[in-house]
């Protein structure tokens, strides 16, 4: 069945991506970008394999630096930005997205089922911070893809709520934030920086 949103699958404008690492590694991929990032690729990456930014927000992925979550070693907490263009974009802020990681959840769950193997499963408490079932069902997703003959995503977009309400009764999460997962970054990735910060007071 032909895919009748798919023009809307291109990403119209740049973002800004945001990822927090080790002061060095900001220092490498700027003074050699061709070099670039190195991409994630363990079994529990909430949007699937690639190289992950915080959209729009520098501060976050310091945070996220500084209290020692990224993969590698950090001595000093630093930040690198990204000119992105998202190209051909797996967006789940969109109903087409949704339903397309929905009909692929669905047939990896059938797969598993007829070979008699349990499902992975998204753990970590409320916020699901192991997702292991997510990253199995994105995976399987670009693999269904590739066996139809359907053009490869560059990128997946996606928001996440995250922590405790921002005050109380909020719909609002006190960490909410939109995460982009660049798989093709020969395309996507138009140049590194390092980010301005701004002295106030």
């Amino acid at each position: 069945m032909a895919d009748i949103w798919a023009l809307y699958r291109w990403q119209p404008a740049f973002v800004l991506g945001f990822h927090g690492t080790d002061l060095q590694v900001v220092k490498s991929v700027v003074a050699a970008p061709q070099k670039g990032l190195s991409k994630s690729e363990s079994k529990t990456e909430w949007l699937g394999h690639g190289v992950y930014f915080w959209e729009n927000d520098p501060a976050r992925a310091l945070d996220w630096a500084a209290n020692g979550k990224t993969k590698g070693k950090v001595d000093e907490p630093s930040v690198v930005g990204a000119i992105i263009d998202l190209g051909y974009c797996l967006d789940l802020t969109t109903i087409s997205g949704l339903e397309e990681v929905k009909l692929a959840f669905e047939t990896l769950r059938d797969t598993y089922h007829q070979a008699g193997l349990e499902l992975p499963k998204n753990t970590g408490g409320k916020d699901r911070l192991r997702r292991e079932l997510d990253c199995a069902v994105i995976q399987a997703l670009h693999q269904y893809r590739i066996d139809r003959g359907l053009p490869a995503y560059d990128s997946v977009r996606a928001p996440f709520p995250e922590a405790n309400d921002l005050y109380e009764a909020s719909g609002f999460r006190a960490k909410n934030h939109i995460q982009v997962c660049i798989i093709n970054t020969k395309r996507c990735i138009k140049g590194y920086f390092k980010p301005i910060q701004l002295l106030t007071g």
